[in-house]
């Protein structure tokens, strides 16, 4: 049985419908260059919001949540915050991403009069995604403040598949440029140095050579 203390961040925890809102709402994030925030809880059990609304109350600590009734435990919310270097709950980027929402039609708690709460976010069961909007690629959702918001875009990553299923090893060419393309990414600590040692010892695999290359590519456009 899971401790009352322990938070769950994962959109699988979520109902399809809010996993749906959430991937959206972290993609337009993404395009509007916010890429530093991460999902810091989605279910919470009726127990453990018990347990959470005794904090500063009935037992010792800062309050937390102002409702014995949070939509958590219906699987429709999440709670997110943000990563350096901006502060965890920096109320500017919250309420940038509280803008976003809106539009999307999604909930979020930084509208509410009686109990301001900035990091929450929700949708009713019969959400829908709003005309004009689609996902359009794999979005990457962090769960802490080392990841970054990410978008793949399907057609892209078919292009890199396919430029680099034609990788030749066998081609001092090609490898030279390969190796200084990993190399370069090894010194700017995008990777490990692992990753060169492997290419240069012949024991690189094309599936791990497209892996490399995506990530290197998402990480630089993060910088």
């Amino acid at each position: 049985m899971t401790s009352i203390t322990t938070t769950y961040r994962d959109l699988a925890e979520l109902l399809p419908v809010a996993q749906t809102a959430c991937r959206l709402l972290f993609q337009q994030c993404y395009k509007a260059g916010i890429k530093n925030i991460f999902i810091t809880e989605t279910y919470r059990s009726q127990e453990r919001q018990n347990y959470l609304y005794a904090q500063g109350r009935t037992r010792p600590g800062q309050i937390v949540t102002w409702t014995l009734n949070s939509n958590h435990k219906s699987r429709l919310a999440w709670d997110i915050a943000v990563g350096p270097p901006q502060s965890l709950y920096d109320v500017v980027t919250l309420t940038r991403v509280g803008a976003i929402a809106k539009k999307l039609g999604i909930v979020w708690g930084g509208t509410w009069t009686n109990a301001i709460d900035r990091p929450h976010f929700e949708v009713k069961p019969t959400w829908l995604m709003p005309k004009g909007y689609k996902l359009e690629g794999q979005v990457t959702v962090p769960t802490n403040s080392k990841g970054q918001v990410q978008l793949i875009v399907e057609d892209k990553k078919e292009e890199i598949t396919v430029a680099i299923t034609n990788w030749n090893p066998g081609s001092p060419a090609m490898k030279t440029e390969t190796e200084n393309f990993i190399g370069q990414a090894v010194k700017d600590g995008i990777i490990q140095a692992s990753h060169l040692k492997d290419l240069q010892n012949g024991v690189m695999t094309t599936d791990r050579l497209i892996g490399l290359y995506i990530t290197i590519q998402q990480r630089r456009a993060n910088k």
